[in-house]
């Protein structure tokens, strides 16, 4: 016999109806597709049990009890007592209070979790829900395990008055201390969460996920609709509707949210990489030692669009990669990907830019070439990824920054000054390869590392050659000659140690054999890491300093300031 969730009804033993949809489903099938319907996809409501034994590994789940006991402050009545209402809602649900609080595993990885339950008055936030998200943050903190909330909610409790007010700021300071200690936090947004849930510990995680379709807003759609006089638009407030708007790092069906869950809490355990074998010589940082290539020729090579872009290099030398997306101000811009990845067993925060191979894909990522979003969008994994110990992993392919009207309106200059400060001071090492173009600031945005490498036919440069011949000669035909004085070639760039070391590519480059290319970076990024893997925070941003501080230092007239 199927059972009944709070918005599909049981229409007899064996069959289940959907309330999207209205069709009738076969109870077994349903509780076989985790409740969501197969035929319109619609995401049903879970009881907290439910949820917390479809996440977590099979015989890991561990109730966490509390003696919280809810209180009825206000004396309040509605059409009934609020202490009846209480009792209906235990009855109903199981649960002593709307958050169900239990330790357990995903993927052998510990955690805590703290499920809601909307069937528990609405999985509204009273004083005994707040004091159980609370407790559950101190239990993560206490382990040193990472924090999982499932939200699901019509906001603050009306029946505890400014008393559920307060849960707000009660549970911000929680997850601000698991800031605080380095613990990662992760929200699954399910349908609905709105309110006082929404305006505070439900959207401060590391991580926000959501199931599709599920609604996530401060005031609900018929309030707005009511202020503002005018019908919103049907995806208003949507996972989907806040994912491109950069507000979610993913939505992801319910039957792919463990493995979702499980990539993510890679994160929680830093480590060093182990480097894979590469031949000999791969990591070259004599100039001497490399073939000279014709500057113009370099350039053209970096530009082939067969060459692996950050997503081939993803997909090929790392492992168990989850996207996050989103800048949480208003933006997710497709120029920039990143998120947390294995390399060589060890967890890493990887970004980069992204062009793409044909027509349609440079003309959805805009070529390669960032909005702010999208700089803003890597300077919060960065800062996520100096809260949990990660290293981060850059790659650059741009030939710069996106030169329109809408970017600089949205603070363009402002984006990308940020991003190099945030780098110039980030506490974990940090390693940038250069796999194409690196183009003027928008390349050094994500490029202020430890460690700078480069592909044998990657060029990095301060304009383009085009742009410099236009300006100096006003003549774009000179490019060649622009790129031979600009010093844009591998080699020249490693002589005036602006790279570090040049990564050698297969023969025909790395086009050629894209694997091997991958393998290859790989290997140099675990060698860069390793050896950074003993500096500790305070070392690693004072070496950075003195690197970045050295570009020029020796030029005459050069004095120590501090001595002034």
């Amino acid at each position: 016999m199927s059972t009944a969730t709070a918005d599909a009804a049981t229409i007899d033993a064996d069959w289940v109806l959907c309330t999207r949809c209205r069709a009738m489903v076969y109870g077994r099938r349903f509780e076989r597709n985790l409740k969501v319907c197969p035929d319109c996809g619609h995401h049903h409501r879970l009881p907290a049990r439910e949820r917390a034994e479809q996440l977590l590994d099979p015989g890991t789940l561990e109730e966490i009890g509390s003696p919280v006991v809810t209180r009825d402050v206000l004396g309040f009545v509605d059409t009934v007592p609020y202490p009846e209402r209480l009792e209906r809602a235990r009855r109903a649900t199981g649960l002593s209070e709307g958050v169900l609080v239990a330790a357990g595993e995903i993927g052998g990885r510990p955690l805590v979790t703290a499920v809601m339950d909307f069937g528990f008055l609405g999985g509204s936030l009273g004083a005994a829900a707040g004091e159980l998200i609370a407790g559950a943050a101190d239990t993560a903190l206490g382990r040193r395990v990472p924090l999982l909330i499932v939200a699901a909610s019509g906001g603050a409790r009306m029946q505890e008055g400014p008393i559920s007010l307060m849960q707000m700021a009660k549970t911000s300071q929680a997850l601000a201390r698991l800031d605080e200690a380095g613990v990662l936090t992760i929200a699954l947004i399910t349908d609905p969460t709105f309110g006082g849930v929404a305006a505070s510990f439900a959207t401060q995680c590391d991580v926000v996920i959501a199931e599709p379709a599920a609604r996530l807003g401060f005031a609900g759609r018929r309030v707005i609709e009511q202020t503002i006089g005018r019908e919103l638009p049907a995806a208003f407030q949507t996972a989907e509707f806040l994912l491109e708007r950069g507000f979610l790092d993913a939505v992801t069906p319910r039957h792919a949210l463990r493995a979702e869950l499980r990539g993510l809490l890679a994160a929680a355990r830093p480590g060093v990489p182990s480097a894979p074998a590469s031949p000999p010589g791969t990591l070259v940082r004599d100039p001497d030692l490399l073939d000279p290539i014709e500057p113009w020729q370099a350039v053209q090579q970096a530009r082939d669009l067969e060459r692996p872009t950050t997503l081939d290099y993803i997909g090929r030398a790392f492992r168990d990669f989850a996207e996050l997306r989103g800048d949480r101000v208003g933006g997710d811009c497709p120029s920039i990907v990143g998120g947390v990845a294995t390399l060589g067993g060890a967890p890493v925060m990887v970004i980069g830019h992204q062009r793409g191979h044909t027509a349609a894909e440079l003309a959805a990522r805009n070529y390669g070439m960032p909005s702010p979003s999208g700089y803003r969008k890597a300077a919060r994994l960065m800062r996520t990824a100096a809260k949990l110990g990660l290293p981060v992993v850059t790659f650059v392919d741009t030939p710069g920054a996106h030169p329109g009207v809408e970017a600089e309106e949205r603070g363009q200059a402002q984006a990308i000054s940020q991003s190099i400060r945030l780098m110039a001071d980030l506490p974990v090492p940090v390693v940038t390869v250069i796999i194409g173009e690196g183009g003027s600031g928008g390349a050094l945005a994500l490029a202020v590392a430890d460690e700078v490498l480069i592909g044998e036919r990657g060029v990095y440069s301060v304009i383009s050659p085009e742009g410099c011949a236009s300006i100096l000669w006003n003549d774009a035909a000179r490019a060649p000659s622009a790129a031979a004085a600009l010093r844009v070639d591998a080699r020249s760039l490693l002589r005036l140690k602006v790279v570090d070391a040049v990564i050698r590519e297969p023969d025909g480059g790395s086009q050629a054999d894209p694997q091997e290319a991958a393998r290859r970076v790989a290997a140099s990024l675990a060698a860069s890491l390793a050896r950074l893997a003993a500096a500790g925070p305070e070392e690693l941003v004072r070496a950075r300093g003195e690197r970045y501080r050295a570009f020029g230092s020796e030029l005459e007239g050069h004095h120590q300031w501090n001595e002034q």
